[in-house]
């Protein structure tokens, strides 16, 4: 697979940004991706509702934190080589969340130098059930029972080791994601906006949205 080249000498300081605070669960039944809403550029807030969950594949999202140009532009590549690899599939087979995470590693670690993309990879498989990747700024992978990242993730580490639990509840575990963003979005600057959810699961895809007087901020 070709890496691609970006040039990123020409960008401004206050270049747009998804200072942002991001994360993906397990749960009994699947995995739940969740994400506050607020692009800034600098210090100015260029977008409060912005949809930072983005379909990959069917039962497969990915959360995107890092540079707002970067992690989409990897975000449609990925999803173009997911379009290409599944019309090579049996008809009674999709890709699988480790297949695309695996894909998301290499775009960012070919291209390691150029972007500032922080992913988290997760999906739901009928085999495997709920799984979560995720591929910080340098093109690691790791797979984990939950994932934050971020600029808001560095006020929540010690609240959400504390309260995951495995094998949660669906509603459970939507109150474990509401209540840690909601903290992460209380405590930096550049983390606010909704609180957006997608559901991931046997039943297909499901999204949550929570305005801002519907979580402690």
């Amino acid at each position: 697979m070709n890496g691609i080249s970006v040039d990123i000498n020409h960008l401004k300081k206050g270049e747009v940004s998804m200072g942002t605070s991001i994360m993906a669960v397990t749960f009994k039944d699947g995995v739940i991706l969740g994400a506050d809403s607020r692009t800034t550029t600098g210090s100015y807030i260029a977008n409060r509702v912005t949809d930072k969950l983005t379909q990959i594949h069917d039962t497969i999202y990915c959360c995107r934190s890092g540079s707002a140009a970067d992690t989409q532009a990897v975000a449609d590549m990925v999803k173009y080589y997911m379009q290409m690899y599944a019309s090579q599939l049996p008809i009674d087979e999709k890709p699988t969340t480790s297949v695309v995470a695996n894909i998301f590693q290499e775009v960012c670690y070919n291209n390691k130098d150029n972007l500032t993309a922080g992913i988290i990879c997760a999906g739901y498989d009928d085999k495997v059930g709920g799984s979560v990747y995720s591929i910080p700024i340098g093109g690691s992978i790791h797979k984990q029972d939950y994932a934050i990242a971020g600029s808001g993730s560095g006020f929540i580490y010690g609240w959400c080791n504390e309260n995951y639990k495995p094998n949660m509840e669906k509603d459970e575990c939507v109150q474990f994601i509401k209540t840690a963003l909601s903290e992460a979005m209380k405590w930096d600057g550049s983390s606010g906006g909704v609180v957006r959810m997608v559901i991931l699961d046997k039943n297909g895809v499901e999204r949550l949205i929570y305005y801002p007087h519907e979580i402690k901020v």
